[in-house]
């Protein structure tokens, strides 16, 4: 029997539960799901010393001379999946990434995000994250035959997807993961759940856990499910607002102060951290936004924002100071709207909590709120003319602004840094080659 107590805790449930395949997740660096199924009689060995693995069939992993990889599972990340048979269980845990030296793999997503929540524990921060994902049912894989023509919050005939969603948080919460809401979406077809807020690193994992469970119970259902940021033209696109906010290891809010002399409850760390998001958003920009179909709902005039601002009640700004419940220092968070759910929310948490400490650490202050007027309705070369930044037009953009930072290959790593300006510049140039079909059919029956 394992040493550790949550080990422990693996192999006794394994048992009692007739677990007889435990799935050893994690994602590559683009954050598609990768998995292997281990029997539950390797596990101890497995905690142990890692399973094997030919890391060179992974996207953005190794080459094929450095081929070998370690998974470890993370005991604190079990759970029994829920939508397969109770009989003969199936269960999941979470891996980090090791070479044979015992290292853990730069190229590890997982990793990444680990090593920067590291140094947020190091300044005495913990970095809390709320996502709010947005996504499409269609009728199947191969277009964009919808489901229903609801909007907003619609509760009729027409939200056709009502059991989908429900039978969705029903198995989250199953899963041990805390859903705040679910409703319709503005678009037609377009549904959002949002997960309570927990540390990064569980949310990221949460996240991932969260897009697969949302197709298989689309696909138990017979319909499909995607994520794609902007399917369809003629409706909104899908995005990942993430609400962030620092806490101390007493468990205060290190964002809220009720003097703040503005008025939004915000203190002198939290407006740096929010400086630091404005100042390196377009750097992050490829993390948070890393497909040609991205920039598609970053437009001007769209519902997503693109320029550097912020606010509390103007939702057109790129942050926003949520104001629901003003005078709760727990409720006091920042909200950024540009993020989509292709993107990889480890490479994702871990960029955005890597700007807002370097806002910190440079003493950055944020420009003026900006809440008197409608971002959305003005153009890119307007607001350029008023003195607004503005996030990359495109993904050709994106790859340039993230090669030249600093602060993104310091964050990411080289292998990791290297590894995207190659793959998604490769993307960009395809794209251009082939406009009119290639977006569709690429992303569709992928995201």
């Amino acid at each position: 029997m394992a040493s550790n107590p949550e080990q422990d805790f693996v192999l006794k449930t394994i048992k009692s539960r007739d677990v007889h395949f435990v799935r050893f997740w994690f994602t590559d660096v683009l954050g598609s799901m990768k998995s292997f199924a281990v029997i539950p009689s390797e596990l101890e060995d497995a905690f142990a010393d890692g399973m094997g693995f030919d890391g060179s069939c992974i996207e953005g992993f190794c080459r094929t001379e450095e081929s070998d990889m370690l998974a470890f599972p993370d005991a604190s990340t079990f759970q029994v999946l829920p939508w397969r048979p109770e009989s003969n269980a199936v269960a999941r845990m979470f891996c980090g990434i090791r070479t044979p030296d015992g290292k853990p793999f730069e190229g590890d997503p997982r990793h990444v995000l680990a090593r920067v929540v590291g140094k947020a524990q190091d300044m005495g921060y913990v970095f809390n994250v709320g996502p709010e994902v947005e996504f499409y049912y269609f009728k199947d894989a191969e277009g964009t035959e919808l489901l229903d023509r609801g909007g907003y919050f619609d509760l009729t005939s027409l939200d056709y997807a009502s059991d989908l969603r429900r039978d969705t948080v029903l198995t989250l919460e199953k899963m041990g993961i805390p859903v705040e809401y679910s409703h319709h979406e503005n678009g037609p077809s377009q549904h959002e759940i949002d997960l309570r807020f927990t540390d990064a690193l569980s949310m990221a994992d949460a996240v991932m856990t969260y897009k697969l469970v949302v197709k298989e119970i689309a696909m138990k259902h017979g319909v499909y499910a995607s994520f794609m940021p902007k399917p369809l033209s003629d409706a909104p696109g899908s995005g990942m607002h993430v609400h962030m906010s620092l806490f101390d290891f007493d468990g205060a809010n290190v964002f809220f102060d009720p003097d703040d002399p503005q008025g939004y409850h915000l203190s002198a760390t939290a407006k740096s951290f929010l400086a630091g998001i404005l100042k390196y958003a377009p750097e992050f920009a490829l993390i948070t936004n890393p497909c040609v179909n991205s920039y598609k709902r970053l437009l001007a005039g769209g519902e997503a924002p693109i320029y550097l601002s912020w606010a509390r009640a103007n939702r057109s700004t790129l942050v926003r100071v949520p104001g629901y419940r003003p005078n709760r220092e727990m409720a006091c968070r920042l909200e950024l709207r540009s993020p989509d759910p292709s993107a990889n929310p480890y490479l994702t948490f871990a960029v955005m909590l890597a700007a807002g400490l370097a806002g910190i650490e440079e003493g950055l202050e944020p420009p003026a709120p900006v809440e008197d007027r409608d971002l959305f309705t003005q153009s890119r070369q307007e607001l350029l003319r008023q003195g607004f930044r503005t996030l990359p037009e495109s993904l050709g953009q994106a790859v340039e602004l993230f090669r030249r930072s600093k602060l993104m290959r310091e964050t990411l790593g080289d292998h990791i840094c290297d590894y995207l300006v190659e793959a998604k510049q490769a993307e960009w140039d395809e794209y251009q080659s082939n406009v009119s079909t290639w977006e569709l059919d690429r992303y569709l029956a992928v995201l």
